[in-house]
């Protein structure tokens, strides 16, 4: 669960996972987490032959297969996501009872067909699902393990637009991976702390749940009265009392990784703000952390527009940051609303987070072996934010990672990460050391604009490390496959770098 493992440059190397605020170790994400087998109220089976879908990754399944694949084609998570169609869009109608813990749930996906379907997938964890209709008319459905397999009254043609609602309800179980803890939809004590990454989103609503699939998101989240939820985006309207239950919309108008969807609730004081370059802030802050609101909003302000004059143009119509305090002792780059765990963030893991929202959630993996692509690049924001506020130069913090030959990151080449290790620090440490050598090699005069034309050519888009590679060596003019090779793909502690 990629909770944002962020390291902060310490005095001496250290390796970070998810967020970790007060001890780091090595993570290793759930790629499956435990079965659970609600039944549907299917009026007939889908098919169990299943073979390889195609999914926004770019799969294909076999010749005359009309049987949506039960994974996205990510060879290293094979279960996650589906195939045979992409998302469009996500209606969530949600309502939460902390005191029951119980969720009841009415999603609709608009979707396209990538293929002719008369099955297909969504991903959900646990939950019971009453009903499921396709444009309208009522669907079968059945479960097995996270896979809700729904068999439409007729065959949707390949191109075809269709939407599917999922009446569900429950109790929400979260996930937990023993070098992770825990993620997904996490039960609090007045409300819920919801962060999803790698594959959390279908422990609270059915989903097309890998980051290959993006798709726009309207929120609606009832609430009993007093409690406050928030979502990605943008409130829409005045939230609405009515017996004793309140209910907030919030609007995604942007595509969005599932993982970074949140419905985080509970006891809140919120500050609404506008940055000095005119962006709209939302800022929330347990009633425990009242006291770091004011830097809270502050801090997200003046960060996010520092970010858009190094990496381009703000993605977002809106930033923002919440303090929770549910003590995970993680943070995760949640669209707009990157979330803190229990503890009130320094600067640095605040520039690790806000720079997510151009590295990780407007240019989003299309494949988990590419996370450096997230991780690497916040990383160095992180160097930078350090060399901008004078607390360090970029270049020292490159050779104090550097000088320890004893690091095990020396044996872990990030540019392909594992998906049985997949948030070592290597991917966080030694990817953004790899950025700092390029910027080395072709200096500052073309590493930044790089930078820019990276995120302005890929913007609400997937992006992989090839497609990063060839531009380097295109607005460089140079061949930079040595450099790439040693520092991303190779393990072994590369040559110094001059």
């Amino acid at each position: 669960m990629p909770l944002n493992r962020f390291p902060v440059i310490p005095a001496v190397p250290a390796v970070v996972c998810a967020v970790a605020v007060a001890t780091a170790t090595a993570c290793a994400p759930s790629q499956s987490a435990a079965a659970s087998a609600s039944p549907g109220v299917a009026s007939a089976p889908a098919s169990t032959a299943r073979p390889g879908g195609p999914g926004s990754t770019g799969n294909t399944a076999g010749t005359g297969s009309t049987t949506g694949a039960p994974g996205i084609g990510d060879p290293d998570f094979p279960g996650d996501g589906n195939g045979g169609y992409d998302v469009e869009h996500y209606d969530l109608e949600l309502s939460y009872d902390p005191a029951s813990r119980n969720l009841a749930g009415s999603t609709t996906i608009r979707a396209k067909a990538v293929q002719n379907l008369t099955s297909f997938d969504l991903d959900l964890h646990g939950l019971t699902v009453s009903r499921v209709t396709v444009d309208g008319k009522a669907a079968a459905f059945s479960r097995r393990d996270d896979e809700l397999v729904v068999t439409p009254a007729g065959r949707i043609a390949d191109g075809g637009k269709f939407a599917v609602t999922i009446d569900y309800s429950g109790v929400p179980r979260s996930l937990l991976s023993a070098g992770l803890g825990e993620y997904g939809f996490i039960a609090t004590p007045d409300g819920a702390f919801v962060t999803c990454e790698p594959d959390g989103a279908k422990t609270w609503f059915p989903s097309n749940d890998h980051p290959a699939d993006k798709a726009t998101y309207d929120f609606e989240i009832t609430v009993p009265a007093g409690l406050t939820a928030i979502a990605n985006g943008e409130m829409s309207g005045t939230p609405r009392t009515t017996a004793g239950k309140t209910t907030f919309v919030w609007r995604e108008k942007h595509p969005m990784a599932s993982y970074l969807a949140t419905m985080t609730t509970g006891k809140f004081q919120v500050r609404t703000g506008t940055s000095a370059g005119g962006l709209p802030i939302y800022a929330a802050v347990a009633d425990s952390f009242r006291g770091s609101l004011d830097t809270l909003i502050a801090q997200t302000g003046t960060i996010t527009d520092y970010w858009s004059s190094v990496f381009g143009p703000y993605p977002f119509s809106s930033t923002g940051g919440v303090i929770d305090d549910h003590a995970v002792g993680y943070a995760l780059e949640n669209q707009t609303k990157p979330i803190y765990g229990g503890f009130t963030p320094e600067p640095a893991i605040i520039a690790h987070e806000l720079a997510h929202q151009w590295f990780g959630d407007s240019l989003s993996v299309s494949r988990w072996r590419d996370l450096w692509l997230n991780e690497g690049f916040a990383t160095y924001a992180e160097w930078l934010w350090a060399e901008h506020s004078g607390q360090g130069t970029t270049d020292a913090a490159f050779r104090r990672y550097y000088a320890n030959e004893a690091d095990p990151m020396w044996s872990y080449p990030p540019g392909v990460a594992r998906a049985d290790d997949l948030f070592n620090a290597a991917v966080y440490t030694r990817g953004a050391m790899t950025l700092h050598a390029l910027r080395r090699e072709i200096g500052d005069q073309k590493f930044f604009p790089l930078i820019r034309q990276w995120t302005a050519e890929h913007r609400y888009g997937n992006v992989t490390t090839p497609e990063f590679l060839a531009l380097a060596d295109r607005v460089s003019g140079k061949n930079l496959k040595p450099l790439f090779d040693a520092w991303l793909f190779r393990p072994g502690r590369p040559a110094p770098v001059a």
